[in-house]
């Protein structure tokens, strides 16, 4: 039996200028020239040069650096009244539900937070790759049929504790054109990538409002945005994800102590979507599921609400929908977005190529 292939082999081997993206870019320019700290650096280099105040250097250095330093305060003061304040997160009294936890994202959040010492309980129809690992619990469950759900949700609770934590990151793609599609391929879609949502918000969230305590992460996507073709059902499930965070955020408005978070990724290197090509790394580049999860992991850690987009693509591109229509159809024509899941294989491709079960 051969082992199957690592997740950073799902993307070919890239040239060195490929890393070069504009996320690395902005990520450089917010370590410097978008830094409050690094930009008042630079007037006080032009005062260690006995430059006064009345030289334009001096002067256009100390505006530019004030500029940088409203947007950085004003981003703050915006999150701060769009998700109020943190809520505390005591690694020792969370218990953290993973549906679709078995691989990818899932699997690494899980094992992140096992290794550190939180209580995991993983749902999935498939067994976790790698086997056990410490502090997670594996709990056999089709997320999509409500009755397993519920089952389940008593197990946890006798085994475990109440749930603190639900990352709803179970998902399924089918890949194929709307009439190509089978009635049961729609319905399993829906039901595991947006019915399963709502029966486990169902199932833990009464726990958590009794604690006053608790985090609800929705796992969406860029694609809620834009649907591209042979991506119908899925990009039409992740969509009904984002309204169900939007509508949920509201209803806990009047509790402080329980943070919604809404998680809408680009393409992943996991064998989701394995086989697909990014129509433009510069701008699309694929992301690593460890980057996800960090930027997760720390909104969890950090008791914040919110919307994490990465990458940077991923924040802009609800724009297209108010843009024309014949400027929207020339940016998906020119951006490939249509053609991209021309060489769409799968997991279950991914399983027969590894000849083992993923």
């Amino acid at each position: 039996m051969s082992d199957p292939p690592s997740p950073s082999s799902f993307q070919s081997d890239k040239p060195l200028l490929d890393h070069l993206t504009i996320d690395l870019i902005l990520a450089i320019l917010n370590h410097t020239f978008l830094n409050p700290i690094f930009t008042w650096l630079i007037p006080l280099a032009y005062r260690a040069q006995t430059f006064q105040y009345h030289h334009p250097p001096l002067y256009l250095s100390i505006a530019y650096a004030a500029f940088v330093t409203v947007l950085w305060i004003a981003k703050r003061v915006n999150r701060r009244l769009a998700y109020g304040v943190k809520r505390e997160f005591d690694w020792m009294e969370e218990v953290v539900v993973i549906t679709g936890g078995a691989s990818g994202l899932g699997l690494l959040i899980a094992e992140v937070y096992g290794m550190r010492g939180v209580t995991v309980a993983v749902l999935d129809v498939r067994e976790p790759e790698g086997g056990e690992a410490r502090n997670v619990e594996f709990y056999k469950c089709d997320v999509g049929d409500r009755k397993q759900v519920e089952a389940v949700a008593k197990d946890i609770e006798r085994d475990l504790g109440t749930p603190t934590v639900l990352i709803n990151n179970a998902a399924i793609v089918n890949g194929k054109k709307i009439l190509d599609l089978s009635a049961e391929e729609i319905e399993t879609n829906f039901k595991t990538n947006l019915l399963s949502s709502f029966y486990t918000i169902k199932q833990f969230l009464p726990g958590m409002l009794k604690l006053n305590r608790g985090s609800i992460i929705t796992i969406s996507s860029v694609l809620s945005s834009i649907a591209p073709a042979q991506l119908s059902d899925y990009a039409a499930s992740k969509a009904a994800l984002k309204s169900l965070h939007s509508s949920l955020t509201a209803e806990l408005a009047n509790q402080p102590g329980i943070k919604t978070l809404l998680v809408t990724p680009g393409q992943l290197s996991t064998p989701l979507f394995y086989g697909v090509k990014t129509p433009n790394n510069f701008f699309a580049p694929v992301l690593e599921p460890v980057d996800v999860a960090k930027e997760i992991i720390a909104a969890i850690d950090g008791g914040l609400g919110g919307h994490i987009s990465m990458p940077v693509y991923s924040r802009w591109i609800g724009v297209m929908e108010v843009l024309p229509a014949s400027i929207q159809k020339l940016l998906r024509w020119s951006s490939g977005v249509d053609r991209a899941m021309a060489g769409f294989k799968g997991r279950k491709v991914l399983d027969q190529e590894g000849n083992r079960t993923w």
